[in-house]
């Protein structure tokens, strides 16, 4: 397979490849640094090269010629200090330094006199040059001195060398601190494009911290900050303010058509609800009228969906209003009483299943009766639908203080753990081979309970019962003392008296 040549790649054994070997996916910073210190490693290797090859040919250089120059003395100062006639061969008094020898040699070549450990450089022609020899610079002059008067030994050369042992080592040094220059002029150079590469992306790192406050609060009105400069970037943060005060409006309007259609949901099955009951109080008389079978039959299937149809609208109702923000009036109930109210109503409804009731506590929650009493209602319909007959369904109500906790349990089949989280999801339905009434319900139970809930301060939960089965549970937060006090603005003025916007339509 090829690798994408824009992509990282596979290394050779099919791993990916480490970062620091993919430029590419460097961060910018890292990779502005990175050209940085590497043309700065460029310029100072060939910088160096060039100044250190031009300093060590000039040091040999200077090293040859003073060695050729010290040579040449020697020869003139042999020539003046042994005339011709007066030669003495001693090599006593001459000018020579620790690193330095001398040798005298006569006309076949032969040593007539040297310093301590000097090397033998063979016979050299008496150029005057230096030369190298190993580990020294050699240099051979003639002695201007009358052949004629000399005895058979006398010398008739000087030879002159340097140790280039010191000279060796000052070349070893310049090349050790030009690579260290080298070195420590990438670091510094790295350290400056970082610094560099941070100070020019510090706008682009105060944009993207704008826009991940965006995305995590998702309030396309929050300010983009922009630079001072007008550059590319200040250039970029006007166009994502633009695009943010776009997307704001846009946003504006669609909540607005989504508020404007709750409202309209809301009203719309406020106003079904009339002609509903009315049609359904019809329908139930003329019921009680017609003696044919078969009108009987046909009638008995319009109530069946008028009911039908009014209990949908009466959850459609209860759902648009809570999506519309539109709270009921509340006051402080005994939550106990109301989920007694409503294991009570159900008992008619479910004689082949064995309900039963585990009441720890009595707490008093601030909300609106009708409502709580549905939630309870819908909890317990669902166990019962979902539920073969002889189950087992028990209603729990505890408190730990803070909070009131609603329970029902059983002990059918359970939920999957993959429709968890789906079952307060609206229009959701599990039917399954547990199921034991006829209709096959709207979907919209276990939605009104989260909805009541969280319109509540509440939250809902699904897992597995102590029985083995399903356990939904309800958390409402208790009344507090003061308005258990002094009761509250929404409060009813009496039992029983249902509040206009009331939205708790009963089943």
């Amino acid at each position: 397979m090829r690798a994408d040549p824009a992509g990282p790649g596979p290394g050779l054994a099919g791993k990916p490849r480490p970062l620091l070997l993919t430029p590419r996916r460097w961060p910018v910073r890292w990779r502005l640094a990175g050209v940085s210190a590497g043309l700065t490693f460029v310029i100072l290797v060939c910088v160096a090269v060039v100044v250190g090859r031009l300093t060590s040919d000039r040091l040999n250089n200077d090293f040859r010629t003073d060695t050729a120059e010290v040579a040449s003395n020697l020869a003139l100062q042999l020539t003046t200090r042994y005339p011709a006639g007066d030669f003495d061969p001693s090599f006593q008094g001459l000018p020579t330094s620790g690193e330095s020898v001398v040798r005298l040699l006569d006309s076949s070549g032969d040593v007539v006199d040297q310093t301590a450990g000097a090397p033998d450089f063979g016979t050299l022609a008496p150029s005057g040059e230096a030369v190298q020899i190993a580990d020294w610079e050699v240099a051979t002059n003639p002695i201007n001195t009358s052949i004629a008067a000399l005895n058979s030994n006398a010398p008739v050369l000087v030879q002159y060398a340097r140790n280039r042992t010191e000279l060796e080592a000052t070349i070893g040094r310049l090349w050790l601190l030009l690579i260290g220059g080298v070195i420590g002029g990438t670091l510094l150079a790295t350290l400056a494009g970082l610094a560099v590469a941070n100070r020019a992306m510090s706008p682009v790192a105060s944009l993207t911290g704008a826009a991940r406050r965006i995305a995590t609060t998702r309030d396309p009105s929050l300010k983009i900050p922009q630079p001072e400069s007008d550059d590319e970037v200040a250039e970029l943060a006007r166009t994502l303010e633009e695009m943010l005060a776009a997307l704001d409006a846009a946003r504006a309007e669609t909540e607005a058509v989504v508020e404007a259609q709750r409202e309209f949901v809301a009203d719309a099955s406020h106003e079904l609800r009339t002609p509903l009951t009315s049609i359904l109080a019809n329908l139930e008389l003329l019921e009680i009228e017609i003696d044919d079978p078969d009108d009987a039959e046909v009638l008995a299937g319009a109530l069946g969906s008028t009911r039908r149809m009014r209990h949908l609208v009466s959850d459609l109702l209860l759902l648009a209003r809570a999506d519309a923000g539109r709270i009921g009036s509340r006051r402080e109930i005994d939550l106990a009483k109301v989920a007694t109210a409503a294991l009570t109503e159900l008992r008619p409804l479910a004689t082949e299943h064995r309900l039963s009731s585990r009441i720890e506590a009595e707490p008093h929650v601030l909300a609106n009766a009708d409502e709580i009493h549905r939630l309870v209602l819908n909890l317990l319909d669902n166990a019962v639908r979902h539920t073969p007959p002889g189950s087992a369904i028990e209603l729990g109500l505890s408190s730990d203080g803070s909070t009131a906790r609603i329970e029902v349990a059983d002990d059918g089949p359970g939920v999957p753990e993959s429709l968890r989280d789906q079952v307060f999801s609206r229009f959701a339905r599990g039917d399954g081979p547990s199921d034991v009434r006829g209709d096959p319900g709207t979907g919209l139970g276990l939605a009104i309970v989260s909805a009541v809930a969280e319109s509540h301060g509440g939250s809902v939960a699904v897992g597995e019962s102590r029985f083995g089965g399903a356990l939904f549970s309800v958390e409402l937060p208790l009344a507090a003392p003061a308005e258990r006090a002094g009761g509250h603005p929404d409060q009813q003025p009496a039992d029983g008296q249902k509040p206009r916007d009331s939205i708790s339509p009963s089943i």
